[in-house]
């Protein structure tokens, strides 16, 4: 095996990367509402641990968009999708769902309301999540399939993107809230969901500059997978060439993925994937809980945990890339994993010592740098399974099967706190071992996977 030497630099000069770079940051601002601003806003309105932690559920959403993502992948938007493309057609939709869903939030009191506002918090994520569907499809696009390079550093752009999109624009929503509340509104976010609107709108003018390639390759090779059902159907009728339709959409995408990867190791790497981010995300759906209990304003936590983590990511993901390139994705998702799980021992520490911005500063520094390793790795890795003539299912699948993962056991994080006690340094030393089984499913398939890399070659071996 050889592996790729020097820094990729020709890849990022590529403008196609400020372009990936737009759609991550689409992509990742829907989180900053459903994540940092409904879990502050609730706790702010006196909502229990256990409640803001079951609330997260809202985030499954992503875990099952692959459901309809064979629809996204066929149905093309009347009249928009003729103007703009049908990629954009489908965010665009989406972005307007997203806008008009967080006015809704203006009219409810969680105090008193918490339904309705979990409700209106569903309709974000649903929307949210089919946007991701068709901003992968379009970011992977964006690069030919032999670029190896170039989607490495795509998928740095788009991760640096994402984290932009729900650090920075979090940040900058905290900024806003503690403004609204020095000029003495006594209900601050509201107001700060109407100025967030017009992040929604800038975007989508943003997006309309984005090429989209035509879909007509794309679509002739979906219509033979859909010819060949109907040829087995035989019959002809309306009904047969129904089934035919939804069977390709939804059939095809598998069939695909199960033929290049073998039936074993693709089990292998659904486990993998459904696991790897686990301790991740149960650590965080509670961080801004734990931040809150030992003392932390919000623009502390806009300066820490949204700024300058914001920062550090931006940096070790373009070295994650990096890293990937040269070392190969598999040692990287080995590494990174190893990593992001021991830095939340950090967090442990902090609980031990109680309100200290110093370590404060370290833990989201250590731990942020560790997060982007990792998930610019593991989307690198999702990125190259990807067959392009269901390119926005097949990412769909593996994406979501990470969520799912991720939000089935963060949902309980705040149960789990309760149950320890309130015992922060105990629940995130549990956050750290959660890593431990995909690490091992990873490492043994490690040679059986088949990818084509960046620098390196794995093909996979016969059993």
């Amino acid at each position: 095996m050889t592996a790729a030497t020097g820094f990729p630099l020709a890849a990022y000069k590529d403008r196609r990367m400020l372009r990936i770079f737009l759609l991550g940051i689409m992509s990742g601002f829907p989180w900053v509402l459903i994540g940092t601003a409904l879990t502050l806003w609730l706790k702010e309105n006196a909502v229990s641990r256990s409640d803001i932690g079951w609330a997260g559920l809202i985030f499954s959403v992503y875990a099952f968009n692959y459901l309809w993502a064979p629809l996204i992948d066929k149905i093309r938007i009347p009249w928009l999708t003729e103007r703009v493309g049908h990629r954009k057609a489908w965010i665009l939709v989406c972005q307007l769902f997203i806008a008009v869903a967080l006015t809704l939030w203006c009219l409810f009191d969680p105090s008193n309301q918490l339904k309705f506002v979990i409700a209106v918090g569903l309709i974000i994520s649903v929307a949210s999540a089919s946007q991701d569907i068709t901003i992968d499809a379009l970011r992977i696009e964006q690069v030919d399939a032999k670029e190896t390079d170039s989607m490495a550093a795509g998928a740095a752009m788009a991760v640096i993107g994402w984290w932009t999109g729900f650090k920075a624009m979090g940040a900058l929503m905290l900024f806003v809230a503690d403004k609204f509340e020095a000029a003495g509104y006594a209900d601050v976010w509201p107001m700060t969901f109407v100025t967030l609107c017009g992040f929604i709108v800038l975007c989508s003018l943003l997006l309309l500059l984005v090429p989209e390639a035509s879909s007509a390759a794309r679509i002739a090779r979906q219509q033979a997978d859909q010819a060949a059902i109907e040829a087995k159907l035989g019959d002809g009728h309306p009904r047969s060439r129904f089934v035919a339709w939804l069977a390709s959409a939804v059939t095809g995408p598998l069939a695909s993925f199960f033929k290049q990867n073998g039936v074993a190791i693709a089990w292998s790497i659904l486990g993998f994937i459904f696991l790897f981010k686990i301790g991740e995300a149960f650590m965080g759906r509670m961080s801004l809980v734990f931040y809150q209990e030992l003392g932390f304003s919000r623009t502390d936590i806009a300066i820490f945990s949204k700024t300058l983590g914001w920062i550090t990511t931006i940096v070790f993901t373009l070295l994650g890339s990096w890293f990937a390139i040269r070392a190969g994705v598999v040692k990287a998702l080995f590494i990174s994993g190893i990593a992001m799980a021991c830095t939340n021992l950090m967090f442990a520490l902090l609980a031990q010592t109680g309100k200290n911005e110093w370590l404060f500063a370290l833990a989201v520094v250590v731990d942020d740098i560790a997060a982007a390793f990792a998930t610019v790795a593991f989307v690198t890795f999702i990125s190259l399974l990807v067959d392009r003539t269901y390119t926005a299912t097949q990412y769909a699948l593996l994406a979501s099967l990470g969520t799912l993962g991720k939000t089935l056991v963060s949902s309980s994080s705040g149960q789990a706190v309760d149950y320890l006690g309130g015992n922060w340094t105990l629940f995130f030393i549990i956050t750290t071992l959660m890593v431990i089984p995909s690490l091992i499913l990873l490492w043994i398939i490690r040679h059986r996977l088949n990818l084509h890399e960046p620098g390196i070659r794995i093909g996979r071996k016969s059993a």
